[in-house]
């Protein structure tokens, strides 16, 4: 089966023959599957009425386990995004009653982020929408296809995420 990369790799071995185009064939699949992926998920967090970045911090409050909050740097070590960012992202997310500020009884000058009833049932629901939606794109390949994949994939990007700082 030929798909849009391999014409487009023949097309730089006809037109570069000096140049080793072989990366192109991983990494333009893979940057195009990443193109298809960010739709699949703007459509299952669209269905609950919820922007990519707004489930991805109601997930990182998700995925802490009960009672359901962070620090506003957790959130940015687990969101990498910068601080200013996440305050507005807060503050977003606090006036649609998804989260909650609260006091930190470790730190008197801090806060903790919680997630609310409504944050949680709709953070569940999104990602029940999101699997969904990938299951479908994972389809043609077996369960020891995705397993060998998902190891591959692995391994190219644990050095992006053990890089200090």
């Amino acid at each position: 089966m030929e798909d849009e990369v391999d014409r487009l790799v023949a097309a730089w071995r006809r037109e570069r023959p000096d140049l080793d185009v072989e990366p192109l064939e991983v990494l333009s699949r893979v940057s195009r599957l990443a193109r298809h992926l960010d739709r699949a998920r703007r459509l299952a967090f669209a269905e609950h009425s919820l922007e990519p970045w707004e489930f991805d911090v109601l997930t990182a409050l998700r995925r802490a386990g009960a009672p359901y909050q962070l620090s506003p740097g957790q959130l940015l070590t687990q969101t990498l995004v910068t601080s200013g960012t996440m305050t507005n992202r807060i503050d977003r997310l606090a006036q649609k009653g998804l989260v909650e500020r609260l006091p930190d009884p470790s730190d008197r000058r801090g806060v903790l982020v919680r997630l609310t009833e409504e944050g949680r049932d709709r953070a569940d629901q999104a990602l029940a929408g999101l699997l969904a939606q990938e299951r479908a794109i994972l389809g043609e390949l077996s369960h020891a296809q995705r397993g060998e994949l998902a190891a591959l994939l692995r391994q190219l990007t644990a050095p992006f995420d053990n890089i200090p700082g």
